[in-house]
């Protein structure tokens, strides 16, 4: 889009303050991860729950210099502005405007998986047939559709947009946005699935996209999906694909090792394919369907299915050598994924970064303003050092301000050595994928084992969204990232729910509390069991300790006293309700109160923790544990003459008893994406997966032995394979032995043997097509972390808090 101030006021019926002549070519609406201020605007989006214009002042900080916004604030008297009635409706309506005056044919994807991969594949498959424009990420939604549009310029011959809902009547909304030429249905699945009375319901919501399509292609594999359409569409061209030889586009033959044929209207495609799964062969037809509705030939379409490259649709940030994070996304490179990759380094506070940037590969662009524009956004970050590699990008390495070094490919960058002689910094490796930049990554990583724990920290924030969504909009939330935040990483985890402002971060003792302040955490952190030794700690690295007992109360205030604070300094009060660990009892909160009003502390919140919240059968026992808090801090607060936050939810009392939210809960588990109620768990994304590798398969005859004290014989010839995990790296031995399983695809496999300390064995007698280097899932896939703690005989946090610091952590947006 390209808009002055006073075109969009125009547009949309708003009203304008400040120069109309300014242009507007971006749209923020995240103050957090702007990461070009030129010619762009910040919007303010209110919700139920939350209100941009709280991150008005941080947008004018970063620079810009036009906001959107309900209400005009005039202390930013610098600012230009538009003032609209409703964000989310101004947004809409000038994407439906933009779109409406668009000459583009178009392309919209929507149903419940595959989106987001056939969005791409797409794309890779038409760029160069089209100058194409796409949604970034999966930027779908009621926000994210019409930010999506507005990217749409002059030079477009085709657009393809997702298009997503998770509740009836968002879809009309969106369909008044955007009316697509071509309708894509992907599968209908279970997401979002519970926010609709029935599949029926939720198949009628999505096709809306296609009332105005005038053709619709859709998988006729879901008999409820073949016939809605079929009765609603009738008059429209429907295409139909899926595995069933009822759809008019269909697979004829799926043998392993030979290639697959597509039958297309009669016609026989026929191509190699290396993965052969349900999801991606569906893909794949419906790729094949609409390459070919676009008029492509036979041959074109085959050439483009052999050269398609596997989709990464995440970045990986992994802990470097000396000190430095290593961000990779190597994988692809476009101006939207660049732009994606800024964004995310924005959520970390390291102030020195570098960028590895190579040529963009397969753009039909002029070449001077395609790295003239990639120049001005890597000049926005500040990078104190650029590496360019190739051919292509290293001709304008004169735009970039930064030091620069330039590389004709990346075995040049490595026989440098300069990459690693960086230290303390954030090095964001961002390439194509034919020039393997993913080899730095091997270099640069502090841990080279190949079993690792794998954090998506998109999961992470989905998780505390949901919770959220149970809570009033003022309930503060505060999140355990103790114990190493439950052996994640707590630096990492804390980290990023900084970044999404997190209210409380809790730790359990001060040592965890002072490394994360030591490494840039700002946030406000309590901590559940201060020791005496520790407190001169808690006070140098403002950490707010919790008080349990008038003798731990005396001793911190004398620490506070020695160290001089001169302010009230904050404390968090523990009541005993039930468990009877720690806490102040009903008889004592008398001469606790008396003990405070000589003291130079504060109380800024009292809490108790519930102890069975997660058992049914123990509600009786959970509610008296909640009015023995109630009348106990009632007490208190009439007594200190102020008001200190209340908590005593944890995540499982989040989900069931949300009408004891008080001033704030504590989510711990429930981030991770466990609960023990099921409807609860169906609505959560798992966020941690342990995988490894085959080492060696070894095949063995009968009467053979496997392990330490030969524990398996075997009884027949069977294959054996070993992999590189072991009881130090926290899988515990009492799994050995077919006690406990692993997941290769889709399939389990039996571990056999005793557990050694860094391997440990399977039997894949039942599972073909193995080979060694192909990835074996610990957990959370098949099997789930729930079924791995069950073969451990133990819960879920003991076996994440097992997980040892040598297993590789990588942490992960999809």
């Amino acid at each position: 889009m390209n808009y002055t101030v006073q075109e969009i006021s125009a547009i949309t019926q708003s009203r304008s303050i400040g120069d109309k002549k300014l242009r507007i070519r971006n749209i923020a609406f995240d103050s957090r991860t702007i990461y070009s201020i030129q010619d762009t605007a910040f919007i303010a989006i209110n919700t139920h729950k939350n209100s941009g214009e709280k991150f008005i002042e941080s947008a004018v900080d970063r620079g810009i210099r036009v906001i959107i916004s309900e209400h005009h604030y005039p202390q930013f008297e610098e600012v230009t502005w538009i003032i609209v009635e409703n964000a989310v409706d101004f947004l809409q309506q000038l994407a439906a405007y933009h779109f409406g005056h668009a000459r583009i044919k178009s392309i919209g994807i929507t149903g419940s998986n595959g989106k987001t991969i056939l969005k791409e594949w797409l794309y890779q498959c038409l760029w160069n047939e089209f100058s194409t424009v796409k949604s970034p990420k999966s930027f779908n939604s009621q926000i994210g559709l019409p930010l999506s549009l507005l990217q749409i310029n002059d030079s477009h011959e085709l657009g393809i947009f997702e298009v997503g809902i998770s509740k009836p009547g968002e879809m009309q909304k969106l369909e008044q946005i955007f009316h697509p030429q071509i309708g894509l249905l992907t599968h209908i699945g279970n997401a979002h699935a519970a926010n609709f009375r029935s599949e029926q319901q939720l198949i009628e919501e999505k096709v809306i996209l296609f009332k105005n399509s005038e053709v619709i292609i859709y998988n006729g594999d879901n008999i409820l999906t073949d016939k809605k359409i079929k009765d609603l569409y009738s008059g429209k061209k429907l295409i139909s694909y899926g595995l069933s030889a009822s759809n008019q586009v269909y697979l004829q033959k799926n043998v392993k090792d030979e290639d697959l044929i597509v039958q297309y209207f009669g016609e026989e495609l026929s191509f190699p394919a290396h993965q052969r799964d349900e999801a991606t062969l569906t893909n794949a037809l419906a790729l094949i369907t609409v390459l070919k509705e676009l008029n492509l030939s036979n041959e074109k379409v085959i050439e483009k299915i052999n050269a398609l490259k596997s989709i990464e649709m995440r970045l990986e940030a992994i802990e470097g050598i000396k000190s430095n994070i290593i961000i990779n996304d190597s994988f692809n490179l476009d101006l939207d994924s660049l732009k994606t990759a800024l964004q995310f380094l924005k959520e970390y506070n390291k102030p020195q970064k570098s960028l590895v940037l190579t040529d963009i590969v397969g753009v039909n662009s002029n070449a001077e303003e395609l790295y003239t524009e990639v120049a001005d956004l890597v000049n926005e970050q500040h990078f104190n050092t650029v590496f360019l590699i190739g051919e292509v990008i290293t001709r304008f390495s004169h735009l970039f301000t930064s030091e620069i070094f330039t590389f004709n490919n990346t075995q040049e960058l490595i026989d440098s050595k300069r990459l690693t002689e960086i230290n303390n910094q954030i090095i964001l490796l961002k390439g194509a994928r034919k020039f393997g930049i993913e080899r730095l990554k091997d270099i640069l990583e502090l841990r080279k084992h190949d079993t690792v724990l794998e954090v998506n920290l998109n999961a992470v924030l989905h998780n505390i969204n949901y919770h959220k969504s149970l809570l009033n909009p003022g309930t503060k939330m505060m999140a355990m990232v103790k114990a190493n935040a439950y052996g994640l990483g707590s630096y990492e985890i804390a980290e990023f729910l900084q970044h999404h402002h997190i209210d409380y971060l809790g730790v359990a003792y001060a040592d965890e509390g002072v490394e994360l302040r030591k490494k840039g955490i700002t946030a406000p952190i309590i901590v559940m069991n201060p020791e005496q030794h520790s407190y001169e700690a808690v006070i140098e690295y403002n950490l707010e300790p919790e008080i349990y007992s008038l003798r731990v109360l005396e001793l911190f205030n004398d620490a506070v006293q020695k160290a001089g604070y001169d302010e009230r300094y904050p404390i968090h009060i523990k009541l005993e309700t039930g468990m009877n660990r720690l806490g102040f009892k009903e008889a004592d909160l008398a001469p606790l109160l008396e003990a405070l009003r000589h003291k130079n502390l504060r109380v800024e919140s009292i809490f108790s923790h519930l102890s069975s919240s997660d058992m049914p059968s123990e509600k009786e026992f959970t509610l008296r544990q909640m009015a023995i808090f109630r009348k106990n801090s009632d007490t208190l607060i009439k007594n200190l003459g102020y008001s200190p936050i209340r908590h005593i939810l944890n995540s499982s009392g989040i989900t069931e008893y949300p009408d004891y939210q008080y001033d704030m809960v504590r989510i711990g588990i429930g981030m991770l994406g466990e609960s023990q109620n099921s409807d609860i768990k169906k609505q959560l994304r798992p966020v941690v997966s342990f995988k490894t590798v085959i080492s060696q398969i070894l095949q063995i005859q009968e009467g053979e032995s496997v392990g330490y004290s030969r524990r398996y014989k075997a009884d027949h010839p069977a294959k054996i394979a070993t992999i590189p995990v072991g009881y130090a790296d926290g899988i515990p031995r009492l799994i050995g032995n077919q006690v406990g399983k692993v997941g290769i695809g889709k399939k389990l496999a039996p571990i056999v043997g005793n557990v050694c300390m860094d391997m440990m064995m399977i039997n894949i007698d039942d599972i073909p097509h193995v080979k060694e280097g192909d990835p074996v899932i610990l957990f959370n896939g098949q099997p789930s972390l729930k079924e791995f703690a069950g073969y451990c005989n133990t819960i879920t946090y003991e076996v994440l808090t097992s997980i040892a610091p040598r297993v590789k952590r990588i942490y992960i947006k999809d």
